[in-house]
């Protein structure tokens, strides 16, 4: 499946997308503990890219009460869901690609599970990075497995559950078929972390999400430089 075509089979899968997510114990402890990594404080606005059906804005509400969150998600039918949904006054939702984003500047960007699925991601880390105020920070929470055997079977023993599970809640194999593979052929943890240094995010670190996940979902956090002083 092209990558171009993931928005529109998420318009498709949305309704059955936060039941699928559910039946993962650790998914929403997970992204809680990638949405504290970003050390927010009051008074802050945060962008929440990849929003999908709210999973990640509910992190970030959790994390950090009374920030603004600008939600941005590329399928409209996420984003429908995510409205459905109550939410404080101090959060957004925008329909838009990533690479389209028309905000900022912000204090801090989250993006979970969504680098894996761009087109051109060098393109959109500098697209964020230009987003982001001097000594801005980014956390990606993302699947990355390819530095490890043992995490790559893993993953593949969990796509034994996930595939045939989110082909009876969607009625769409392909969807889950391309989560797999596009896991398989994703950054390890070392590439991805030189890819935000090239991309000119300095003090990058990275650390394995905990969990049932353990070595497939990391956390990865990177800095804007604070700005030279002249």
């Amino acid at each position: 499946m092209n990558k171009l075509e993931v928005p529109a089979k998420f318009d498709r899968a949305a309704r059955g997308y936060d039941f699928l997510v559910g039946l993962n114990p650790g998914y929403h402890q997970a992204l809680r503990r990638s949405a504290r990594a970003l050390g927010l404080r009051p008074g802050m606005r945060v962008l929440d890219l990849g929003c999908g059906t709210g999973a990640s804005t509910a992190a970030l509400v959790a994390a950090a009460p009374g920030v603004e969150i600008v939600a941005v998600d590329a399928s409209a039918g996420m984003i429908e869901r995510a409205r459905e949904k109550r939410w404080p006054d101090t959060v957004r939702f925008v329909h838009s690609r990533a690479e389209d984003v028309d905000e900022g500047p912000f204090d801090a960007v989250f993006a979970a599970y969504l680098v894996r699925n761009l087109p051109e991601p060098d393109a959109t880390l500098s697209r964020i990075r230009t987003m982001l105020k001097p000594g801005g920070t980014l956390v990606l929470h993302e699947y990355s497995v390819r530095d490890s055997l043992l995490s790559t079977a893993l993953w593949t023993v969990l796509c034994g559950f996930i595939v045939p599970a989110g082909w009876l809640a969607t009625g769409d194999r392909s969807l889950y078929t391309y989560l797999w593979r596009s896991v398989m052929d994703f950054d390890g943890a070392t590439a991805l972390r030189d890819r935000l240094r090239r991309n000119d995010f300095v003090g990058v670190r990275s650390a394995p999400v905990p969990g049932l996940q353990l070595g497939v979902v990391h956390t990865f956090r990177g800095h804007v430089p604070e700005q030279v002083q002249r």
